[in-house]
């Protein structure tokens, strides 16, 4: 009997040891889903960045010609002009591969001549290193619409084309005057004029009504004939 008993002990332990094995690997995956998902998230904001401060810094060129940076430390730094302008705050990360190192979207540039010693490659977007097969399928912007058939994160690339007008920053509305068409109405909340409440507690009587009027008592006293 005590041998019985021992067997079924035993089996119990093996039984809790595999369940809690299960649990532990069902949770170690589902917190790797959901890791892999805030990354995902990141790097779309992230690549985001980068899209919008080559488009600030292609629309910032001097004079007529417009040009991409020739690499990510021009965003940081644009001294074309005498004013010093930083299209980008720093140099993100990618969190797929956790490092700084981006892959470019390049255009060739020709300076002015034939001769191959003065085509340069110029930055028109970035997209990550990581060979990953991404989680997300679908729900993108509009301009990012492409990354629903993406196999790897490679092939999201941010870029910034100039005829491509779509996730392009518009422009700040000016501010309506008042009574003019497209302003708000005023928030009943919104605080009046001492002249708005000196008239609305004062209403108008004409002269003439006035004077047809008997005067008001003072303090309960009969007018006096």
């Amino acid at each position: 009997m005590r041998q019985g008993e021992n067997g079924f002990i035993y089996l119990w332990a093996l039984f809790a040891v595999a369940l809690a094995g299960m649990i532990m690997a069902g949770t170690a995956q589902v917190w790797q889903i959901k890791s892999q998902r805030e990354k995902e998230a990141e790097l779309l904001h992230v690549g985001e960045q980068f899209r919008r401060a080559i488009l600030s810094y292609y629309n910032s060129s001097p004079g007529n010609s417009k040009e991409y940076p020739k690499s990510l430390e021009d965003l940081l730094l644009d001294s074309r002009s005498p004013v010093i302008k930083r299209h980008l705050r720093k140099i993100y990360r990618d969190p797929m591969t956790n490092t700084e190192e981006w892959g470019f979207i390049e255009e060739a540039v020709n300076a002015g001549s034939v001769s191959s010693s003065n085509v340069t490659t110029r930055i028109t977007g970035v997209h990550s290193l990581s060979e990953k097969k991404p989680l997300k399928k679908d729900k993108f912007p509009e301009q990012y619409a492409k990354f629903s058939e993406a196999l790897t994160y490679k092939e999201w690339k941010f870029v910034f084309n100039p005829s491509d007008t779509k996730g392009a920053p518009s422009n700040t509305a000016q501010p309506a005057k008042a009574g003019q068409p497209g302003q708000a109405p005023a928030s009943p909340f919104a605080p009046q004029s001492s002249s708005t409440k000196s008239n609305a507690a004062s209403p108008s009587v004409s002269p003439s009504s006035a004077a047809g009027q008997p005067k008001t008592p003072a303090f309960g006293f009969p007018p006096q004939q």
